[in-house]
This record gives structure tokens, C-alpha cells and sequence, in this order.
């Protein structure tokens, strides 16, 4: 085996790891969108492994799958959603969050099966990203007002290399690899560093809000 399938291999479960544990810190926060979205990329990166392994079909199909969900409608709005807890103190109840899964399930079956998004689709993946970047930019406004510029630079850092992987997903494919293991690595990678500055961030926001507030 090529020393880049073992380098997929490796961000596939860095991804794997970073997913689960903070997917997991976020449902202990009562965080389900966040934390559901998470895990959800966990389920993902864990059938993509599987596949790697096996070259079983199945399981690049269930990924796939996964990684449809995410990018058109588990990323750009259950991640807003779940983000707007520590912006706007959004707190939906159990049956939206639910409400939310269960209709991005059904986005994702048009969006995969039907013939007629096939040429619009990659296009509605980056427009969808890139307004969840633009939310992230606005993240990272409201943590450098706070003070938090520490984290602000880690969400647009992040922000950043997500929105790297984003805009050539579909429109450019790297020299030389033919089988997309150089680049899937690096998007592998980029998610992963996604899923913990938001973690960090969110909390370092979810902080400033519980401070004492002083007259001035």
C-alpha cells in the first residue's frame, strides 16, 4: 500500500475521533444539532474507513450518503441552527430539533436521487457551504467583540480551509490523483479541524454570555 492510502487512512480517523468525542461534548451541552450533526459525520468517516479496508461498495455508498446529508442541509442549516444557541440563544425543543433531522433526511433523498439535480447540484453544495462560511465569518465578528480572538482566528482558520475543500469538491480535481485519496485526505483533515473550532468557539461565546454584565 502507497504511504497517501495510509495517510487517508489516518485523517479518515482523526476525523473518526475529533467527530465522535466533540459530537458527544455537544449533546452534554444540550446541543442536539450540533451534536447530532456530528456524529452523524462520524457515522460518515467510519463506513468510509470500512470501505478503504473491505473496497466493499456498500459502505462508500452509506458515505456518500452521510456526506450528501452534511453538505446540503446538515452543515448550512442544522449547523447554523445549532450555532445560533450561543448568537442568538436559539433553543429549539426536541421535536424541531427532530423535525429538522428528519427533513433534511428527506432534502438529501431528492437531492441524491432526483435526475433533475444533477447538474445543479454541485453548484447548490457551494452556494449552501458558502453561507455557512459567511455565518461562520459572523461567528468569529461576535467572538472578537467579546474578546475572544484566540478563538475567532481558529473559526476563520477553519472556516477557510472547509470552504478550500468546498469550492474544488466538484469542479477541480488535483494532478496526478486519479483516485481523489490526496484530496479526500485533505478535506478529511479540514472537516475534522472544523468540528473542534466550532466546539471551541462556541463554548468560549457560550462563556462571555454567563458573564456578570457591569456598568460602565
Amino acid at each position: 500500500m502507497e504511504l497517501k492510502y495510509y495517510l487517508y487512512c489516518f485523517a479518515d480517523l482523526v476525523l473518526i475521533a475529533t467527530s465522535l468525542i466533540y459530537g458527544i461534548k455537544f449533546l452534554k451541552k444540550g446541543n442536539i444539532l450540533l451534536g447530532g450533526e456530528l456524529l452523524v459525520v462520524t457515522f460518515s468517516a467510519t463506513n468510509l474507513l470500512v470501505n478503504a479496508l473491505t473496497e466493499i461498495p456498500m459502505y462508500m455508498n452509506v458515505s456518500l450518503f452521510c456526506d450528501a446529508f452534511s453538505r446540503s442541509f446538515g452543515i448550512p442549516v442544522i449547523g447554523i441552527a445549532g450555532l445560533m444557541a450561543a448568537t442568538h440563544r436559539f433553543k429549539p425543543s426536541t421535536f424541531v430539533d427532530v423535525l429538522l433531522f428528519a427533513l433534511g433526511l428527506v432534502v438529501t433523498v431528492v437531492v441524491w436521487a432526483g435526475d433533475f439535480m444533477k447538474e445543479p447540484k454541485p453548484y447548490l453544495y457551494l452556494a449552501l457551504w458558502s453561507a455557512f462560511s459567511l455565518f461562520l465569518v459572523y461567528f468569529a465578528v461576535r467572538l472578537v467583540r467579546a474578546g475572544e480572538k484566540v478563538q475567532a482566528l481558529g473559526v476563520i482558520l477553519a472556516m477557510a480551509f472547509a470552504q478550500a475543500i468546498a469550492s474544488i469538491y466538484d469542479f477541480y480535481h488535483i494532478p496526478g490523483d486519479d483516485d481523489h485519496v490526496i484530496f479526500y485526505t485533505f478535506a478529511l483533515l479540514a472537516w475534522s479541524l472544523l468540528g473542534v473550532a466550532m466546539y471551541h468557539a462556541y463554548c468560549a461565546l457560550e462563556r462571555t454570555q454567563s458573564r456578570p454584565q457591569t456598568l460602565s
